[in-house]
């Protein structure tokens, strides 16, 4: 029986519910309505005007509507009258081909009807900056290997518990907080769940964290590389396949404790790791991250090369115990629905075609990575990633022509607004050459 959402919000003391969905470009999206209003916006959806955000659509389209989920509502900890849904987005009644969540629940299908559930765990890693978000917020944090720094952590005490207390409240799972690997840069973990209900959650996770820091007078970003010396931010995610409760990963007579069906999986993953590098990395900046020199704490913490390891942080994939293995590709832009929809167009097309992820490799990439033959590399830029997407009869055969169009065009012109901007270092390097 579906949930009543106005019965819900009588219940809970719900006065308002935000619509929420997320464009192709992970821009978060909402209406805000009266709990007077839910019962016909559950039935018929909140309207927007399709062409004023990130979907491929013009002023003349038909409105769409975003019909909320009452499985994904997630009472505001800080302001419990408002209530947050992930909706799907829909036209003339039909689902539309580019709505991220769409996206991601297709493959999800695909996956049930060959018996398999995906479950994922994500570490989104973010900064603290001032307002302006020029600088990181707390002047004091300049020690030049500040992983796990306890003192800067806990100058920021106040605004982590509060997180960190909200997902408690949630029952996510909360588990523990750090401060990261570059100055200003933190990261909070939940537990793994069904791969829809974490995306949904890590939507919530980012509008979560910049409504909280914005409340105490910072600004929190997910931007993967916001400043040139120090770490990017990641998005790594944690992957495993079940069925009936059990973990199909796992295999205690396996290589590392994992099963074949776990390396076909992650066969399929290695194939067209290169192909979904516009959709994993997504923005101009993200190329920074994976392509970085080394910064001021000594290592990137981002592959630029597709291999993967045991419980080796400097491969592309790590396979850290038994039964689950890390993507560490995916930076703070990328799409909480687009990435996990992703991994599983990948990772089925691995189990259908029994894929060979190659030879696992245990060297130090950083360090020996060149004495390596043959080994794939990640696109350079971001127009290098979208031209090898063009080109992905796997990634097209799983997402739909319509939608990888639909977001290589608005992708395309997004790198040719980038390339029609002068920088300050290139006039800084080039007024006079």
């Amino acid at each position: 029986m579906t949930t009543d959402l106005a019965k819900v919000a009588k219940d809970r003391g719900i006065e308002y519910f935000l619509i929420s969905f997320v464009d192709l470009f992970g821009a978060l999206r909402a209406k805000l309505v009266p709990a007077s209003a839910i019962k016909a916006m559950q039935r018929d959806g909140a309207g927007f005007a399709g062409f004023a955000v990130h979907l491929d659509m013009t002023p003349a389209h038909p409105d769409t509507f975003g019909r909320p989920d009452p499985d994904s509502l997630i009472q505001l900890p800080w302001k419990p009258e408002v209530g947050w849904l992930a909706a799907d987005i829909y036209c003339d009644g039909k689902l539309i081909e580019d709505c991220p969540r769409g996206v991601l629940r297709k493959q999800i299908a695909r996956a049930k009807e060959m018996g398999y559930q995906m479950k994922t765990g994500v570490e989104c890693e973010f900064f603290i900056l001032t307002p302006d978000g020029k600088t990181i917020a707390d002047q004091a944090d300049t020690y030049y290997k500040p992983c796990y720094d306890q003192m800067a952590l806990m100058r920021q005490y106040d605004l982590i518990k509060e997180i960190c207390d909200a997902m408690l409240a949630l029952g996510w799972g909360a588990y523990q907080n750090d401060h990261e690997d570059a100055n200003g840069q933190f990261e909070m973990n939940w537990h793994y769940d069904d791969a829809l209900v974490t995306a949904d959650r890590h939507v919530f996770f980012k509008y979560m964290v910049k409504t909280l820091a914005e409340k105490r007078g910072y600004r929190a970003t997910f931007m993967p590389k916001p400043f040139n010396n120090l770490t990017g931010s990641g998005c790594h995610m944690h992957v495993s396949v079940w069925k009936d409760g059990n973990n199909l990963f796992e295999d205690a007579r396996g290589e590392l404790g994992m099963s074949s069906l776990a390396y076909q999986f992650l066969g399929g993953v290695m194939h067209s790791a290169a192909d979904l590098c516009a959709i994993f990395n997504p923005t101009v900046n993200s190329y920074k991250r994976i392509n970085a020199p080394v910064t001021s704490s000594g290592a990137t913490w981002s592959p630029n090369t597709i291999t993967y390891s045991g419980n080796n942080r400097t491969h592309m994939v790590r396979i850290p115990e038994a039964g689950r293995f890390e993507l560490r590709l995916m930076d703070g832009a990328t799409n909480p629905y687009l990435a996990p929809a992703g991994i599983l167009a990948a990772g089925l097309d691995g189990i259908i075609n029994n894929r060979d992820p190659g030879k696992r490799l245990d060297i130090d990439m950083y360090k020996d990575g060149h004495t390596v033959k043959n080994v794939k590399r990640l696109p350079l830029n971001l127009l290098d990633a979208l031209r090898q997407l063009d080109k992905s009869k796997v990634v097209r055969g799983a997402l739909g022509d319509q939608m990888i169009d639909s977001y290589l065009k608005l992708k395309n012109a997004e790198w040719n607004a980038f390339m029609s901007h002068a920088t300050q270092w290139e006039r800084d390097h080039t007024l006079d050459c």
